[in-house]
């Protein structure tokens, strides 16, 4: 319960630098509002907690169930998702009021109910609400960015970042074991736990800094098809990429929209909001690659990795499917993550905007290829 609340509180607590209308902003069909997101999170516990499992729960507005609905086609109707930024109806003082609605209700199931029936399910809705924490973020940097103000979500200006040394550490060859083990909560997509074998590789200490970033620039990166897979290579010349989203060179000199709105491109600072083309083209050009899942999760075991989680969301080769003999759970909850096993690229470790609590080695993230609005970084293999 103390757990529930303090994830429910930070929530709060990430859109309080906000105006109502920041929450009602959705800048692009992958973003979502920030008001749609508090509602979504409460939607997630009435849904599949106290509506199955506390007797007698009345739900706060029956419109709900489809308004704030995600992808769960087990449980219902849907509002389309790009068009969430539409529903100013209900206002976020309604929707603040749901928050308290699902909050006072899910204080009475866990004080009336057998913790058998709900235990695993609020730490599952825990856990997605600091996805989701991550996310807010994400999109209303998304959001403040699309302002010809550039307003700042947090008014201080970034510190500037220290070099740090690049090394690369030897894995040897061999047979190792990946996935989730043991007590704590992990993900269905963390399991089964099973064998991998892995030729010898090294991986880069840190992380690809803008610096790095900005050589592979000026040497004519975004204009050489040879460093490109055909699906970017179409992107980039489509839409025109030449730089990391949120870069600007409008004044002569590259600077980059944060959270902290818009400052001078540090150097020695981890390159963020690049694609997997991007990613992949950039490796290329530094004679290295991007490492797999596997070879991510032994190294982040074994090795002394810098900014392994607490920075930039780090691409790998590896695209993002079931391991061997997973099943997904049953019912609606079961299209958390199973479903989206196609299409898409699976990044390793956390970032900026990663609740510490919700961090682990094992994690999946996974996003499509063209994907830049996320925390996403590059760390190099070999």
């Amino acid at each position: 319960m103390e757990r529930f609340e303090l994830v429910r509180a930070r929530t709060l607590a990430l859109v309080a630098p906000l105006t109502a209308e920041d929450c009602q902003v959705q800048s692009m069909p992958d973003v979502s509002p920030a008001k749609w997101h508090l509602a979504h999170t409460t939607w997630f516990f009435e849904a599949f907690l106290l509506a199955p499992h506390l007797p007698g729960y009345e739900p706060c507005d029956p419109a709900y169930a489809v308004l704030f609905n995600s992808y769960y086609v087990g449980i219902g109707e849907r509002h389309p998702r790009g068009r969430r930024g539409l529903l100013s109806r209900p206002s976020l003082d309604d929707v603040i009021a749901y928050r308290a609605h699902v909050d006072a209700a899910m204080n009475r199931l866990m004080r009336m109910v057998d913790p058998a029936r709900w235990f695993s399910l609020v730490e599952l809705g825990c856990q997605h609400e600091q996805q989701h924490q991550e996310l807010i973020l994400m999109d209303i940097q998304h959001v403040l960015s699309c302002n010809p103000l550039h307003p700042a979500y947090a008014a201080q200006a970034p510190a500037q970042s220290a070099q740090l040394p690049l090394a690369w550490h030897e894995m040897p060859s061999g047979l190792y074991e990946i996935g989730h083990h043991g007590a704590g909560f992990c993900f269905d997509n963390e399991q089964p736990r099973h064998h991998v074998w892995l030729d010898s590789f090294a991986i880069a200490s840190r992380l690809v800094t803008n610096g790095e970033y900005a050589s592979f620039m000026a040497d004519t990166g975004y204009a050489r098809p040879d460093l490109w897979l055909s699906e970017g290579w179409d992107i980039v010349t489509g839409d025109q990429w030449r730089a990391p989203l949120y870069w600007d060179d409008a004044t002569g000199a590259w600077s980059r929209f944060s959270l902290n709105g818009r400052h001078p491109v540090d150097p020695n600072a981890p390159v963020l909001h690049v694609s997997y083309f991007e990613a992949d083209a950039y490796a290329r050009w530094a004679g290295a690659r991007l490492p797999t899942e596997a070879e991510w999760e032994v190294a982040a075991h074994a090795t002394p990795l810098a900014q392994l989680a607490d920075t930039a969301w780090q691409w790998t080769a590896s695209a993002y499917h079931p391991y061997p003999g997973f099943t997904p759970p049953p019912g609606a909850v079961g299209e958390y993550n199973g479903k989206f096993m196609v299409n898409q690229m699976v990044l390793r470790g956390g970032s900026q905007a990663t609740p510490p609590s919700h961090a682990r080695p094992t994690y999946r993230n996974f996003f499509p290829t063209s994907a830049r609005w996320p925390f996403t970084g590059i760390r190099l293999a070999r």
